[in-house]
Order: C-alpha cells, then structure tokens, then sequence
C-alpha cells in the first residue's frame, strides 16, 4: 500500500522517499529522523500513525496492546516533535500536524486507551504550539470524527457523521495551511462531543451509555 501510494504521488510530479522503521524503538526513529534532517529540514511533519483498540465483551484491554497502542499513538509523535521541534524553532519556520480526536474531549467507555492517548495528544500539541509560536513554528491539533478506514469500521459503537478520507484530507490541508490551532470536524458530532467536555462528568456518562457507547455497545 505504501508503494502504490508513493508511486501514485511521483506520477503528479512529487519526490518520494519512503522508508519502514519501527517507530516505537527510539534509536530508530531518531536516527531516521536526522538523516531526514541532515539531508534537508521539514516543512511540513504531519505524525499519523495510530492504532485503536477496545475492550468489547467487557473483558478489559489487553495490557500489552494498551502498552503498544500509547507508544504508538502518544510516545512516538511526543518524541517526533521532542527531536525536530528545537531545529524547526531555530530556523524560524515549519508546521507540525498532530492526529487526536473527538475522543479526546470526553473518554469513551468502549475505548479507554484510545481515548487516553488522542487527550494527550491534545494537550501536547496545545502546548508545543505556546512553546514554538513565537518563533514561527505553527503546531496544528486535528480531532476528526469518523473517518472511513478499516480501523475506524473496527471499532464498536455507532458511527454517525462519517466523512470518507478525501473530504477529511481537504480540511486537514486547508487548515494546516492556515496554521489552524485546531481542526475538529464535523461540526455536529464536535459540537456533541464539545458538550460532553463541558458538562458534569456524570451527566456526559449517561449521554453516551444512552448513545450506545457504554459497556453495551457492539
């Protein structure tokens, strides 16, 4: 998949380089990132890779998945922008796009890892975009909805407001452009799930055991 998608973008005129690293070790996820930097400085860092998983049969997580699903979805982004965003500050320019959630404004009960992981993802990005602004390096959040995917058909629970991966695509980049703060879409759910933030914990848990996202779901 990645090299038909590479072969796609090269066919429009676009240099590709692609590479396959582990990108829960460190060293080498570091050493592949100064070799990108050595060779020239990003522009533009969009960190997209993730992974859900979810305790459906009231089970529980498996801890070692958990584990593995922080490391990707938090820890790897986190040290992504721990080794580019002081060069990128130094040159005075770049853009960082970080991949949360709607999930972060209020864990789901179906999804407690994930949901963990996209908030703090939120408030990392929040916070590296106070730390680097001043020196012209935009940090963008992006807290889609439902996107189609096989990991978001995957996961249990409804999925009202589906947007297909093209429409979600056009609104990350036009915002990413603008250096967005933050890009969460579509406006219904993000209103819904906006609202479960704000309210009483308790009342914003009987809204979703009520939507089907409670222990119930399937």
């Amino acid at each position: 998949m990645l090299d038909a998608l590479a072969e796609t973008c090269r066919a429009r005129g676009a240099r590709v380089e692609t590479s396959r690293i582990d990108l829960e070790d460190d060293a080498q996820l570091f050493a592949w990132l100064d070799a990108l930097c050595a060779a020239d400085l990003p522009d533009l860092v969009i960190a997209n890779a993730g992974m859900n998983i979810s305790h459906e049969g009231g089970q529980g997580e498996d801890w070692q998945a958990a584990s593995q699903l922080l490391a990707l979805n938090l820890r790897t982004p986190m040290a992504m922008l721990n080794r580019l965003a002081p060069p990128m500050r130094e040159r005075g320019s770049g853009q960082f796009v970080l991949m949360s959630s709607l999930a972060a404004y209020h864990g789901l009960p179906i999804t407690p890892s994930y949901s963990a992981s996209k908030a703090g993802i939120k408030a990392y990005g929040e916070a590296m975009r106070g730390w680097l602004a001043p020196h012209g390096v935009g940090v963008t959040v992006v807290m889609p909805g439902y996107v189609s995917s096989r990991m978001c058909h995957a996961m249990p629970g409804p999925k009202p407001f589906l947007w297909q991966p093209d429409r979600a695509a056009r609104r990350i980049q036009r915002g990413a452009a603008r250096n967005r703060a933050r890009l969460s879409f579509p406006f219904p759910l993000n209103f819904g799930c906006w609202w479960l933030a704000v309210l009483p914990a308790g009342l914003a848990q009987r809204f979703l055991n009520w939507l089907n996202y409670g222990e119930q779901a399937s």
